[in-house]
């Protein structure tokens, strides 16, 4: 496997070596050593909680640059959902979307308009009961991540769809391609995100070759721009083409309301998705259809790069869809090609203790033995998140044992009472002063021991 991007990465000379982010990561992919963070590539799923944790921000998200939109011939912006809860008292979609290309895109296409087509095409196949229930949306990429690296026997619970961003990219390319004559690099796809785990998914695509995205930007940076354009009385044209079930995509519960099956769960926040993955594991849900997980809390309205409180953001679509029909959006009889995964979506390898599984079964043995003498806290004042990972950085040789500080503790004391007991033995004009004075106070007798 290719080297993973990661839109999430770390400022080093902004970092202060605190372990507000080791505690919070999901996966485990973050170690401070030298009084400096450091993540695991292999482990990270680039969910941004590390982002939202920093007091210090020292951890930032990768995106491309506005001016990306200027590259291309044309240029059609992918709006995600998410986008029109940012804005209060929007009663109408067609203000953003026009505001868009004002600001300089050619196109719009919404990826709302994407959502309802995958709902769609998730009602189909729930209906042809062919898939292992519960079947797991794709849709959030931090999660698909999360259960490559973490969760790898549930692969085959996940619907085998592509995520709206490609479906709407890929029809936005051919309908740009069609109207203008264009050839496909002189088209720019422009997907304006919600969080940093849509661009990792992009540069990484899960389930096909490539992504029919060119360039990824951030909500925050296309909201102060978006704001000088929104003017009700200057809309040009009719743009929105979606409807509740589209737009309902932005906010945890959305996908799974709009494949319109009763036996459903939608769970929103890393820490209740992981418990969640784990009770699956369990067996626990076998009697539910499909399960909607997000990464972010609220929904994508809950992504790092967005402006706004998710659960304004939330409220406020919430009171948008009531002037929107219930979809726009459907299916034929079969499931179009831009839906369809064409590759199988395979498990990240989280760094093996070895190749050679016996020489693997000793050093977990040995990972076990060293694990008994930590003290279970999990504190994180080694610099890792559980005295499970120390013990397995310690079997790696990129720690050690006395990275525990209550080891460390045991160890200072230990040296102290062999000291001690040592000095006894020293002749007297070479004691501890303190022994000699400690000695005066006795008439020269030894101390009791």
């Amino acid at each position: 496997m290719s080297e993973l991007f990661h839109s999430v990465t770390l400022i080093s000379d902004k970092c202060k070596g605190c372990i507000n982010c080791i505690k919070r990561c999901p996966t485990e992919a973050i170690r401070v050593r030298n009084g400096k963070a450091h993540i695991i590539s292999e482990r990270c799923i680039d969910c941004g909680e590390c982002i939202r944790i920093c007091p210090h921000r020292a951890k930032q998200a990768i995106y491309d640059p506005l001016d990306v939109m200027f590259h291309y011939k044309y240029t059609v912006a992918l709006p995600a959902p998410s986008l029109y809860g940012q804005f209060h008292n929007l009663d109408d979609v067609d203000i953003i979307l026009n505001a868009l290309l004002k600001m300089g895109f050619h196109a719009v296409f919404e990826v709302s308009k994407a959502a309802e087509i995958h709902s769609d095409c998730t009602r189909r196949l729930i209906t042809e009961n062919k898939l292992k229930k519960p079947i797991i949306s794709s849709a959030c990429p931090a999660v698909v991540r999360l259960i490559r690296v973490r969760f790898p026997e549930l692969l085959e619970n996940l619907l085998p769809l592509s995520a709206p961003i490609e479906i709407a990219a890929s029809m936005a390319r051919k309908e740009a391609m069609e109207k203008t004559g264009l050839k496909s690099e002189e088209i720019g796809i422009i997907f304006i995100s919600p969080c940093a785990a849509k661009n990792s998914a992009v540069k990484n695509p899960f389930g096909i070759l490539k992504s029919e995205v060119d360039h990824v930007v951030a909500i925050s940076d296309v909201y102060p721009k978006l704001l000088s354009f929104m003017k009700e009385d200057e809309m040009e044209e009719n743009l929105s083409d979606s409807g509740i079930i589209g737009v309902g995509w932005a906010s945890s519960g959305g996908e799974a309301a709009g494949s319109l099956v009763e036996n459903y769960l939608a769970a929103d926040g890393i820490e209740n998705v992981i418990k969640v993955l784990e009770d699956i594991e369990d067996e626990k849900f076998s009697d539910l259809d499909f399960i909607e997980l997000n990464a972010c809390s609220g929904g994508c309205v809950g992504g790092v790069l967005t402006v706004e409180n998710p659960y304004v953001a939330r409220a406020r679509l919430k009171k948008l869809r009531k002037y929107l029909p219930v979809a726009v959006n459907h299916i034929g009889s079969t499931i179009p090609e831009e839906a369809n995964l064409v590759c199988p979506i395979e498990p990240i390898t989280v760094l093996p203790l070895s190749n050679n599984i016996t020489e693997a079964m000793a050093k977990m043995a040995a990972l076990e033995e060293i694990e008994k003498n930590f003290p279970a806290l999990d504190c994180g004042s080694c610099g890792a998140p559980s005295c499970h990972a120390l013990a397995e950085d310690t079997i790696r040789g990129i720690a050690s044992e006395g990275d525990c500080i209550f080891r460390l503790r045991e160890h200072i004391n230990l040296l102290i009472e062999e000291m001690s007991m040592l000095d006894k033995f020293i002749p007297p004009p070479f004691r501890n002063t303190e022994g000699d004075t400690h000695d005066s106070k006795n008439n020269g007798e030894e101390p009791k021991k």
